[in-house]
């Protein structure tokens, strides 16, 4: 596996000088970079790059030192093994932080590799509660976790898409069953039956058989904790199959990608949540977008925004320490409170993003649109 290092050069007169005397801060990124999930952890990247590169353009100095930072990524794979053995290859090569992992289920045993090297991970985008549960110092996140996620889909499912009867599925990762798990939760205490529980992997691409059992519960509304990969097509087979039910998913599927993964079986019956605002309702969200496509030629995905505020949330802190030293500027990243492009970037004292909002879309006229 490749290491890619990025860095941009801080422009200035007397460039020669000035290098010379600039000091490199490595700053790690944990994602899919391939894979069926690919575009998601891109996106993520990109977010990191683009705080970086933008932060070089502007110039950064710590504890009096001009700094350069570069970017050190790395492809975990999605998987829970390829996740540790990279961040394991993060500590080594010195970076000051993190931002990643992608999946709550590479997300949750990396953190441990992290806590042991001494090195802060913020994800921008694993919702699993258990990430900040588990009494690590620096371990944060700029995304909703899936309690306040679950709660909002489950209360949609039933007091906004009236369903009397719902069917939860689930991809059996940390995120898929723990955003399922919750969902659930807050069907059952909105008043509503769960029919059927079902499960596939984050790998599967024919659901047939669990949606053949699902047709027979006959439900309102169908939920599928998991990611676009599997939402897309499990929505084309129940098309096939003749199930009429409302299509609901979390932020894993909503995506551009999901929209064509799905292909004419996406109605105005398809819904899906966002942990956060739309980008056109974030603060820094027009500017954002602008910024991103002039840079990467294409739209955001999903996780960027908050990768972006991840990365300035990291910085931030090493200029009010006055130090690049992951033990210097923790105590100031637990205090964290600016404007980002997302909103009000501060956090609780587990970690989590506090006031993190979550947004229900539904499909119309081809896009994701919020309602």
């Amino acid at each position: 596996m490749k290491q890619t290092v990025v860095a941009v050069a801080v422009m200035s007169i007397g460039l020669g000088a000035a290098q010379a005397q600039e000091t490199v801060v490595k700053l790690g990124s944990a994602a899919p970079l391939t894979g069926t999930i690919a575009h998601l952890g891109k996106d993520l990247e990109n977010g990191t790059r683009l705080a970086i590169e933008t932060i070089n353009a502007q110039g950064v100095s710590i504890g009096g030192k001009k700094v350069k930072l570069e970017l050190v990524g790395e492809d975990d794979q999605a998987d829970p093994r390829t996740g540790t053995t990279v961040a394991q290859r993060l500590v080594d090569a010195g970076v000051k932080g993190v931002v990643g992992h992608l999946n709550s289920g590479t997300s949750i045993p990396a953190s441990r590799i992290y806590d042991q090297g001494g090195i802060p991970q913020i994800s921008p985008a694993s919702t699993n509660p258990k990430l900040t549960l588990q009494n690590f110092k620096g371990v944060f996140r700029t995304i909703a976790n899936d309690v306040q996620q679950g709660g909002a889909l489950g209360n949609f499912a039933v007091k906004s898409l009236g369903a009397k009867k719902v069917a939860i599925i689930d991809d059996r990762t940390a995120y898929g069953q723990g955003l399922a798990d919750e969902t659930e939760k807050a069907v059952k205490a909105a008043g509503a039956q769960v029919v059927a529980r079902e499960f596939t992997t984050d790998k599967a691409t024919d659901f047939n058989a669990i949606l053949t059992k699902i047709r027979a519960a006959s439900p309102d509304v169908i939920f599928f904790g998991g990611m676009d990969a599997q939402a897309g097509p499990m929505l084309r087979q129940l098309k096939q199959l003749g199930v009429n039910a409302k299509f609901l998913t979390g932020d894993g599927g909503c995506s551009p990608e999901m929209i064509k993964l799905a292909g004419d079986a996406m109605t105005a019956t398809t819904y899906c949540s966002m942990a956060g605002l739309p980008l056109d309702k974030m603060p820094g969200g027009a500017a954002f977008r602008d910024q991103y496509k002039k840079r990467f030629g294409g739209e955001v995905q999903l996780y960027a925004p908050y990768a972006y505020d991840a990365t300035m949330a990291i910085v931030k802190a090493m200029e009010k320490a006055g130090s690049p030293e992951p033990s210097k500027y923790l105590p100031e990243l637990k205090k964290s409170n600016f404007a980002g492009v997302t909103g009000n970037v501060s956090f609780d004292d587990k970690g989590d993003i506090k006031e993190g909002a979550v947004t229900i879309y539904s499909f119309k006229d081809g896009n994701w649109v919020p309602m």
